[in-house]
């Protein structure tokens, strides 16, 4: 130093020493620390499993939840639809396979399968020793009238009327003698007959009436008697399950009419293809035929 002015050398960190008396750094200088690690949140987890209940058996039925995030469902590769609670509705026909596979695909692009393990049914099959009764060469008016007729059961089957049926406990819609099993069949001489694709009930007269196995929409009221049906009413309980009841005396709904189960909706006749009064009862979900009984348990 040189005369009375005294020269200061700044130090880059001296602000940060502790000084003690004789003026020496008690620590070394505390520099800042690397900027604190952001996260961002991981998004959750979607459950990836089915949960299902019902009839897995021939002629029967299944409601499930399919896994979070699903966007599509198929069973055994053919689209079904999922309601937006995720539940679902599928059945097996009479003749169904013994295995049966859920497929999800989910919105983050997983696929999730369930296979499902279908059990067989004993069937009354009935061999009789002579050949099926020959049939009559069909008029050229009965094919003409039966084309519309299946024309019109088609065209109704394939309607989709958002209804909430098919998540209720069917009811039967009347109570009686079961005069026919669903899946029966006669063997003649070793040549299979047509099986019986509903349940059959008798009540002894014509005129009772009975009512809807579950909430539904009419899909179909022929008023003027079917070739085979005969006077047939249809209601459809949604997610493609739909109910026919063949051989009615009356029609008491039209369609288009929304029914409530229980509701009386027609009346047990003889018209069409029947031999006495009775109630033939199908359930249908697609192109499968179910058996009755396996939604409303014993009479």
């Amino acid at each position: 130093m040189t005369g009375s002015v005294r020269q200061f050398l700044i130090l880059p960190f001296a602000a940060a020493f502790v000084l003690t008396g004789c003026g020496s750094p008690a620590a070394e200088p505390i520099r800042p620390g690397p900027p604190a690690a952001t996260h961002s949140p991981k998004p959750p987890v979607l459950p990836a499993s089915f949960a299902v209940s019902g009839q897995l058996t021939q002629g029967g039925w299944i409601k499930g939840k399919a896994p979070g995030g699903t966007v599509s469902l198929s069973l055994d590769g053919r689209q079904i639809s999922v309601a937006p609670d995720g539940s679902f509705f599928a059945a097996f026909d009479r003749d169904s396979m013994s295995s049966a596979s859920l497929q999800a695909t989910l919105a983050d692009g997983r696929e999730v399968s369930h296979v499902l393990t279908i059990s067989p049914r004993a069937w009354k099959i009935e061999h009789v020793a002579v050949g099926p009764r020959p049939g009559s060469i069909p008029s050229e008016e009965y094919r003409r009238r039966r084309s519309v007729e299946l024309a019109r059961i088609n065209a109704a089957r394939a309607k989709d009327t958002q209804s909430l049926g098919w998540r209720q406990s069917f009811v039967w819609p009347v109570k009686g003698r079961l005069s026919g099993q669903f899946g029966s069949q006669r063997i003649y001489r070793g040549t299979p007959g047509s099986y019986h694709s509903g349940t059959d009930i008798a009540t002894g007269e014509s005129g009772t009436p009975f009512v809807a196995p579950a909430d539904g929409v009419v899909i179909l009221a022929a008023g003027e008697p079917f070739t085979l049906e005969g006077r047939l009413l249809m209601i459809d309980h949604g997610m493609g399950l739909n109910s026919a009841f063949l051989h009615c005396s009356e029609l008491l709904v039209r369609e288009g009419d929304v029914v409530r189960q229980g509701q009386p909706i027609g009346r047990i006749g003889a018209t069409g293809r029947a031999t006495g009064p009775h109630l033939h009862w199908s359930i249908k979900w697609r192109d499968a035929r179910l058996d009755p009984i396996l939604f409303t348990g014993a009479m």
